[in-house]
């Protein structure tokens, strides 16, 4: 097989979980989630996941929110650790991307090279963030994995209270999807975004009309019922041949997601975002997902924490 070594920060921890006895009846997160060994998916079905940490709240700070989402990828892993593990694939960790003395632009090349190399290997990739500056780390290795630079027609579908079409003269976590708007273009390619659970009353008209200006397909919060999310999000499918899903936290109730960056007040119910998971992963189109905007310093409880864990879950199995 062939193999290569993703560059990380920080390399994978052992996992631990509850342990009620080693065979796969018993098995837990903790028990399956081994250390990525840089080798090639053989092209089995379903593709191995590969987990990969963003510690990073930088794009927070920058955007004025409450700092924490730093240390997002542990506190996930650590829930998803006692969880029995259902899943009919292999699972890796590659370990963790980190911004450090606010170097937010290197570490995002640094994680987009990253996903890149797991995506040409043959991986479905899943990045534990950090804020939401993540998710355009993701979108570098997304654009730049083989099969999208082969032509393949890329949709990014996010869950989100927010646009996050900021145009400001320093990138955050309010600015990625205007970044990638403005890369898409660069290579000639049509921007596909679409936002399901956009707060009217947390988004500026300034917003709306970027997201206007680019054709942005959105759904608002107090609209997103089972029927029409599912409806949106099948019409977006039909038009992109792979898919790049981004989970911010805040798409959440606050009481469902108090330990986020910016907790809604409204939000989308949780079994509404589930059957969205479920969606997306039976479509086949799921090239890469990431969940962002963690902050354990606020989490109640580890309510968060969970719900990214069990999404997580749904996700890949």
């Amino acid at each position: 097989m062939a193999s290569m070594t993703p560059s990380v920060d920080v390399p994978p921890a052992p996992w631990t979980g509850r342990f009620d006895g080693d065979g796969p009846e018993h098995r837990r997160w903790w028990q399956a989630v081994v250390p990525s060994n840089g080798a090639t998916a053989s092209g089995s079905a379903p593709k191995p996941a590969a987990l990969i940490g963003f510690a990073s709240d930088e794009g927070v700070r920058r955007n004025k929110g409450r700092t924490g989402a730093a240390a997002a990828p542990a506190a996930i892993r650590k829930a998803l650790g006692p969880l029995a593990f259902h899943l009919d694939r292999s699972v890796t960790d590659a370990g963790d991307v980190a911004v450090s003395e606010g170097a937010l632009e290197d570490a995002q090349a640094r994680l987009g090279s990253v996903v890149s190399e797991l995506l040409d290997a043959g991986h479905l990739t899943a990045v534990l963030g950090g804020g939401h500056e993540t998710a355009y780390a993701s979108y570098l290795g997304v654009s730049g994995s083989q099969v999208v630079q082969q032509g393949a027609r890329l949709g990014v579908l996010n869950l989100d209270a927010h646009f996050d079409l900021r145009d400001e003269p320093v990138p955050s976590s309010g600015t990625p999807f205007l970044q990638m708007a403005r890369a898409e273009a660069a290579a000639g390619r049509q921007f596909r975004y679409a936002v399901a659970g956009i707060s009217e009353a947390n988004n500026t008209r300034a917003l709306f009309d970027t997201a206007g200006h680019l054709g942005v397909q959105y759904l608002l919060d107090e609209d997103c019922g089972t029927d029409r999310v599912r409806e949106f999000v099948a019409s977006f499918l039909a038009d992109i041949d792979v898919l790049y899903l981004t989970i911010d936290l805040d798409v959440l109730p606050a009481a469902v997601a108090p330990g986020v960056s910016a907790p809604a007040a409204f939000g989308v119910p949780l079994p509404v975002i589930s059957a969205v998971c479920r969606q997306v992963a039976a479509s086949g189109k799921l090239l890469h997902l990431d969940i962002a905007e963690l902050n354990p310093a606020f989490d109640v409880d580890g309510r968060t924490a969970r719900v990214a864990a069990r999404l997580l879950d749904t996700l890949l199995r």
